[in-house]
């Protein structure tokens, strides 16, 4: 087995297994009760878009169907995105320290936070996650592989953002409103 598959795969893993322990982390440490949930069981749906989006990406990669012959400069793209998605994502959890949940829900004594990535977008924590799952698919050097992953995993963060935006909208109101006017969705600058 080729040495940047092992290295594609195990950077996988170990983000799993990042995301479980924060998870974990979480729900032990969590000194605010929640008051609302208004998840929709969005999470649910949004580890299955990413697990269809890995399987997909993953099993198309394997094959010569979709393959890109500049397997060093893609695995070398796909390495730097998510790398820099890694490090968007942890800094988005560490901006909202306490305030960071894996459902959407609300906490007690809830604020919203406009200061660090968020003062330019509303979900960075996501975009970084985006960013993490096509550059893992990117580093396969499969088009195919780009596609069938970035498809699922977005369809999952778009129904996501859907419901986290109307949460926040209902809880903060014309304070989430003014907000939304003054910052992007995912995207810096373009959505």
């Amino acid at each position: 087995m080729d040495i940047k598959l092992v290295i594609i795969i195990a950077f996988s893993y170990l983000y799993g297994f990042f995301e479980i322990f924060m998870s974990v982390r979480q729900r032990l440490m969590r000194k605010m009760d929640i008051i609302k949930s208004g998840d929709k069981a969005s999470v649910w749906l949004l580890i299955i878009f990413i697990a269809i989006g890995y399987f997909l990406a993953f099993r198309i990669g394997m094959t010569r169907v979709g393959r890109i012959y500049h397997w060093n400069t893609f695995f070398a793209i796909g390495a730097l995105l998510s790398v820099g998605g890694l490090i968007i994502r942890i800094t988005s959890i560490s901006t909202l320290k306490q305030h960071f949940t894996y459902t959407v829900t609300e906490i007690e004594d809830h604020q919203l936070i406009e200061t660090g990535l968020y003062k330019i977008i509303r979900h960075p924590g996501y975009l970084g996650q985006v960013l993490i799952f096509i550059g893992a698919a990117a580093s396969l050097s499969n088009w195919l592989s780009i596609v069938l992953m970035t498809i699922p995993v977005l369809i999952g963060y778009g129904y996501r953002i859907k419901v986290e935006e109307r949460f926040m909208s209902e809880h903060f109101g014309q304070k989430y409103f003014d907000y939304q006017k003054r910052t992007k969705k995912l995207i810096p600058w373009i959505y």
